[in-house]
């Protein structure tokens, strides 16, 4: 259809009036641009002194061509701290026209001779101004937040300020706190045509780092590296700040796309680090190596959640590992992660784990084919609902032969050295030339029927885990809020304590899990050797280890002939060895607040076939104390009588929430004790005695070894 030409004039006018008044606004604007920066410098400066008490100084501001601004000797210092920023020369410019529709883009930066100087003494910091929530802020604001919306303008405006062309020459940040300072200065930094080249000095000429790559802020990617010049990249601070070890050859990121679709926000990227060294306390004792790793990521962030799609591929060496991770912020947290793994070839997976994490494992050679799956599922307001399934699928799998640590040892004779505090106790022979060493079937049955009904009750029927354990273990921690109850089982506290250091670290964690599953599913050791050597060498007191030196040290007995309730009280220590004999009173008896806790553990014997049902608290009141220990022992008593209520619930919750409560009461009846016998107090003199000599007697009487067999 043809346009009238009336129309066509009509808009032909149109379009040359509002040019005309753009050229008019724009002339206007830029025979006043001058008076309008300074008006603008001052509300700036203005806003600074009244909302964070920041006194901001700028010597000159002109501009330099049609969008450029030249300022010269700008300084911020706030009141009363030391001074936080000074630069000599700093030029910025802007695009003209996406300034049109409001959005500010750099077109370029330049900058020479600048310091931002972040100082921290004691609690008080020179930058603590800029983490104060600004009067306007809506305390109903973070509930209406779109994650989504959010981030999409936090990236967009990110990247709005890469510059086109960019010139940084001498620019300093210096961190200083009580103890630490870090001097990292950009001796120079450019960006021209989206090439990205810079020379950064650290802590003067310690270390020389480089970032090199593009930026293409337009379409909404880059691609940087950061790697040392002749050395690794190293960062000290986080040594000396946190205990972590840290250290690279080279770390690369990549963002390949941003896409906003509906309401989700789509980032493509890449991270990617090369012969990384980590140190921690909490992740292991020696240093872990990972000579190659990276992820291919698909992150998804929604209106109330932020995930890792399972497009991504996690590659540690020749392992890929397939994750989904989601984190959903309402109306309920949600934590929700799953990895999924191709069948792999078993070698090449052990050859792929990092240098110094597993240290038992390393030089063993396998056989066969593993494959991985986990599925973690958790509602912050239905914890008890948790879903955890694990699962290693083998095919073929075998040791062909053994790297550091024979797994095999336990089936026959060996030395084991219990350790205190990281020292060494003593040796131990696991076999018949130890005088104590019992073999299980000279053990009594009411010793390992107890013993299995508060450790671990389906011992003979699980390959090494109770993932249903596992799941409630995480149910109650959560809702806890810290670490109340744990789901190792006979076969995991074996492993630990023949195997492994007894460090709290997180890969000690892991080698135990893979050493169990090894361990189990290559049917190493039987169950009833792996029983066995568990009861002959797991600790029941001060210097006491293993059922023989146990049964002697407490009751002077052989393992053979202990009773049900010598055998229950055995049982109810192995959590807390050390406790033994403040569970007794002064004349050998066990103290009353434990008698419900014999009967709730007789009880579930008795229904599981183990024991013969009994009224009288299964042993509880002919328990005894070997004669020779009772001297000295504590004479206070701390009653709790009523362990048992709820009835209702599973008989091995039930064990376990015994066995939390005992250990309360073991950490209270400790306290107590130390207090008691650290001071006593002469009611005839109204004075404090020391008792020193009746602690030593005390310690010499806990420590003494039991009596050796003949």
């Amino acid at each position: 259809m043809q346009i009238p030409e009336k129309y066509l004039k009509i808009a032909k006018i149109s379009l040359i009036s509002l040019l005309a008044i753009i050229l008019i606004a724009g002339g206007i604007a830029y025979a006043k641009r001058e008076a309008l920066l300074n008006a603008a410098i001052k509300r700036v400066i203005s806003k600074a002194d009244r909302d964070y008490n920041l006194e901001l100084k700028i010597e000159s501001a002109t501009f330099v061509g049609l969008s450029s601004v030249q300022f010269k000797n700008i300084t911020a210092v706030p009141q009363d701290r030391d001074s936080l920023a000074k630069i000599e020369n700093f030029k910025i410019g802007v695009k003209l026209f996406p300034l049109l529709f409001g959005d500010i883009k750099l077109a370029e930066i330049n900058l020479d001779k600048g310091i931002i100087n972040l100082v921290k003494k004691d609690s008080i910091s020179n930058y603590d101004f800029l983490f104060r929530k600004s009067k306007t802020d809506s305390t109903s604001a973070k509930s209406d937040l779109d994650l989504a919306k959010f981030a999409n303008n936090l990236i967009n405006e990110m990247l709005y300020k890469i510059p086109d062309d960019m010139d940084i020459r001498d620019f300093r940040i210096k961190l200083q706190d009580d103890s630490n300072l870090v001097d990292i200065n950009t001796t120079n930094a450019k960006i021209d045509g989206g090439e990205v080249n810079s020379t950064i000095k650290i802590n003067g000429n310690e270390s020389t780092w480089h970032i090199e790559g593009n930026v293409d802020p337009d379409d909404k990617q880059l691609d940087l590296m950061l790697f040392a010049e002749n050395k690794k990249v190293e960062l000290p601070y986080l040594e000396k700040k946190f205990g972590l070890k840290l250290n690279f050859d080279t770390a690369r990121t990549e963002m390949r796309g941003l896409k906003k679709s509906g309401d989700e926000l789509k980032i493509s990227g890449l991270f990617e680090v090369k012969n990384m060294l980590v140190k921690h306390p909490r992740i292991s004792a020696s240093d872990v190596i990972v000579e190659r790793a990276s992820m291919d990521a698909e992150m998804l962030i929604g209106e109330n959640f932020i995930s890792i799609d399972s497009a991504s591929t996690i590659h540690i060496k020749d392992i890929d590992i397939h994750p989904f991770i989601k984190y959903t912020v309402s109306p309920a947290k949600i934590y929700e992660f799953k990895i999924r793994t191709d069948e792999m070839d078993a070698q090449q997976i052990f050859n792929s784990f990092p240098q110094g994490l597993f240290e038992s494992l390393e030089g063993m050679q396998v056989a066969g084919k593993l494959q991985y799956s986990l599925d973690f599922y958790l509602d912050s307001e239905k914890p008890d609902d948790v879903i955890f399934n694990s699962r290693l699928k083998n095919n073929g799998f075998k040791v062909k032969k053994w790297g550091k640590t024979n797994l095999q040892k336990i089936n026959g004779n060996f030395i084991y050295t219990p350790y205190e505090y990281g020292k060494p106790m003593r040796d131990i022979i696991i076999g018949p030339e130890n005088p104590n060493f019992t073999p299980i079937d000279q053990i009594s049955p009411n010793l390992k029927n107890a013993l299995l009904t508060a450790e671990d009750p389906s011992f003979y029927s699980h390959n090494g885990f109770v993932e249903e354990s596992i799941r409630k273990s995480i149910a109650t921690n959560f809702k806890e809020k810290a670490f109340k109850r744990g789901g190792s089982t006979i076969s995991m506290q074996l492993v630990k304590n023949v195997f492994l250091n007894r460090q709290k670290t997180l890969s000690r964690k892991i080698e135990e899990i893979l050493i169990v599953w090894i361990m189990e599913n290559g049917r190493l050791s039987s169950k009833q050797r792996m029983f066995e050597t568990y009861l002959n060498l797991i600790e029941w007191g001060r210097n006491v280890y293993g059922i023989g030196e146990a049964a002697s040290y407490y009751f002077s007995k052989h393992p053979s002939e202990l009773n049900i309730g010598e055998s229950i009280f055995l049982a109810s220590i192995v959590p807390k060895p050390k406790s033994g004999l403040y569970r007794f009173e002064g004349d050998g008896s066990l103290r009353s607040g434990l008698a419900s806790y014999f009967n709730f553990i007789g009880g579930i014997m008795a229904k599981r076939g183990m024991t013969a049902p009994d009224s009288t608290n299964y042993g509880f009141y002919s328990v005894r104390l070997r004669e020779s220990l009772r001297s000295g022992l504590p004479t206070d008593s701390l009653v709790v009588d009523s362990l048992l209520k709820n009835s209702d619930l599973e008989e091995d919750d039930l064990v376990l929430q015994q066995l939390s409560i005992i250990r309360k009461i073991d950490s209270l009846q400790l306290k107590q004790n130390s207090k008691a016998q650290i001071i006593q107090k002469d009611t005839s003199s109204n004075t404090i005695l020391p008792s020193r000599k009746e602690k030593r007697e005390q310690r010499k009487i806990e420590r003494k070894p039991p009596d050796r067999k003949q």
